[in-house]
């Protein structure tokens, strides 16, 4: 991701004097990461059709690097965004709370700056004995991106809360193992080794499914109350102050590949298999993509379920007064700004 360049860069524009406090040129690279899954498939267009690079251009932006990357988990992307090394990380959504908690009032103070999806994330088994997670024992082993600190391991504990009280939260976290989804699929459907559950999303609980030996015991949405932004984008408020015309072109991005999965699916379910390089059907994307519990928004959702959560628990110190104090103030104009303003 060029941090080395990136932080050279940084030096040689001090030692020249080039650095103003106040007076920042747009920036002429932009750094993105992605994680795995159909969740992510905004992020996966706007890489294809070079929305970023057609939205800069529409800003006055004539040459634009967009460098991009994907990663399993969200903490390597933290520690990028702290670090100068990234622009905008793709995470799911407990990452929000802990990193402006944990920067809040500093210039690399992290927000977010838009949704991406709403969808729900199932826990499977393949144990047959299992029926809910009250069923759960030491012979049952859960894959999920990160121990503790994915949003998987996040909306367990909260079911843990609900089903056995609060003093209980971390019951079962001793079962939880860290795993990419596409090894904790496989591991699953081997029908051999340890990992016999896998908190997942599409396309992998979908997959799961169509094997008869695996059903699923939780919906995050019913952990939730309903349906709940499971995806963010976050952003430095450095990166937001100094690149207002850069920053306006990535949610003008955002916006127009959210749009094109809404009106042409097919589309955007060949745009994933491209790009994923996925041995799966056309037909089988969209029919995901068709869930109707699925929906590709930037407008954040229920995002006040995760934070008081984490704060009652001490996962984070600090808690906003208003969710959307974790937001920078664009995510709200642009979600009423009409479809006519797409540069053509």
């Amino acid at each position: 991701m060029k941090a080395k360049w990136f932080a050279a860069s940084v030096v040689m524009a001090i030692s020249a004097g080039a650095y103003m406090p106040q007076a920042y040129a747009e920036a002429k690279e932009i750094r993105i990461a992605k994680q795995y899954g159909i969740g992510y498939l905004p992020l996966a267009i706007m890489e294809h059709d070079h929305l970023v690079e057609k939205h800069a251009k529409a800003a006055g932006i004539e040459k634009l690097d967009v460098t991009w990357a994907s990663f399993a988990g969200a903490n390597v992307m933290n520690d990028a965004l702290l670090s100068n090394s990234l622009d905008f990380a793709a995470v799911g959504t407990t990452s929000l709370p802990i990193m402006w908690s944990k920067t809040e009032g500093s210039r690399q103070e992290v927000k977010g700056a838009c949704a991406i999806v709403s969808s729900p994330l199932f826990l499977n088994t393949r144990n047959p004995k299992v029926k809910s997670i009250r069923d759960l024992t030491d012979q049952d082993k859960i894959a999920l991106p990160a121990v503790k600190v994915s949003i998987q391991a996040m909306i367990l504990q909260m079911a843990a809360a609900q089903a056995f009280g609060e003093a209980q939260v971390n019951k079962l976290d001793r079962l939880t193992i860290s795993r990419s989804h596409p090894d904790a699929m496989a591991a699953l459907l081997s029908g051999t080794g340890e990992i016999n559950g896998h908190f997942t999303w599409a396309p992998f609980q979908y997959r799961e499914l169509k094997n008869p030996a695996v059903h699923t015991i939780l919906n995050s949405f019913d952990v939730l109350g309903g349906s709940a932004t499971t995806v963010v984008m976050l952003t430095t408020k450095r990166f937001h102050d100094e690149n207002p015309k850069l920053y306006q072109a990535f949610l003008g991005a955002v916006a127009e590949a959210t749009e094109i999965i809404n009106n042409d699916k097919r589309h955007a379910a060949q745009v994933y298999l491209d790009t994923t390089k996925d041995k799966d059907t056309v037909e089988n994307i969209v029919k995901m993509l068709g869930d109707p519990q699925v929906k590709y928004t930037t407008m954040p959702e229920n995002i006040f379920r995760f934070t008081d959560f984490m704060h009652r628990m001490g996962t984070i110190k600090k808690v906003p007064a208003s969710w959307q104090d974790m937001f920078f103030p664009e995510v709200f104009s642009m979600n009423k700004a009409s479809a006519a303003s797409t540069p053509k």
